[in-house]
């Protein structure tokens, strides 16, 4: 029986989101998704969205929350997110000036990991390729930065795909980091030989995903989150048939 939950970030669906987002929730239920992140909340109230949740037996798994909001508008996500009940924030990504500034990013976050710990919230970090290209002294800039906090106060959220993209193994990363990646984005890719890249479908590309899915596992992710940047294919058709490549491949059974 699978222990990881199978969960979409929204971001893939975000013009679907944006014209209907109540169809949107609906159709991704409808796909068999057990959960989704959230990148934004199309005006819904804490309340409007707590109860489209639960009547689409949808869980939260978390949601994607810019520096701007942290540094800005931090009460007013903590009080979203319980309210749905997510059980993670993430911060999808910070600008090369946060990058180098790295123990003022830390305090900073530092700070946003109490605050969201306080109401039984993780908080976690997204990686781009950046982080795997980009190095801070004499460490590439994602183990520099992990090796500045603790795993207490910033989990990882590892796009094992942007990890491939940049060269590195994902499969060592998450063996690394294991008990500190809860969530897993997962996505396929096709690189070029002239440094150009096209994000695809789960089972289209040339990640070894049944080997990555079985090392999140053993690493202690309790979901595992398809996203896809850009869908040459309707992103709906492309959510489906990354599901349905996750059923074939991983099973489709209740999560313990």
């Amino acid at each position: 029986m699978r222990k990881m939950g199978i969960g979409l970030q929204l971001y893939t669906l975000r013009d679907e989101m944006a014209h209907d987002a109540a169809t949107a929730l609906q159709k991704v239920a409808e796909l068999g998704y057990e959960g989704v992140e959230f990148a934004g909340y199309y005006d819904f109230s804490p309340e409007q969205l707590k109860t489209l949740l639960r009547d689409l037996s949808l869980k939260a798994i978390g949601s994607h929350v810019n520096m701007e909001r942290l540094r800005n508008h931090l009460e007013e996500e903590i009080a979203m997110n319980v309210a749905i009940g997510s059980r993670y924030v993430v911060c999808p990504g910070i600008n090369q000036e946060q990058r180098q500034a790295l123990s003022e990013t830390v305090a900073f976050f530092n700070e946003c990991s109490k605050q969201f710990a306080s109401k039984g919230i993780a908080f976690g970090f997204h990686n781009h390729y950046v982080e795997f290209t980009e190095a801070y002294g004499d460490q590439i800039w994602f183990d520099a930065f992990f090796g500045y906090t603790s795993p207490n106060d910033m989990k990882s959220e590892l796009d094992v795909c942007w990890v491939h993209k940049a060269g590195c193994d994902p499969i060592a990363y998450l063996e690394k980091y294991a008990g500190r990646v809860p969530l897993i984005h997962l996505k396929d890719i096709r690189k070029f030989a002239d440094g150009t890249y096209q994000t695809l479908e789960l089972g289209r590309g040339e990640m070894n995903l049944p080997a990555i899915i079985a090392s999140a596992e053993a690493a202690g992710t309790e979901w595992l989150i398809v996203e896809q940047d850009d869908c040459d294919l309707p992103a709906l058709e492309s959510v489906k048939i990354s599901m349905d490549w996750l059923r074939q491949n991983y099973g489709f059974m209740e999560v313990n």
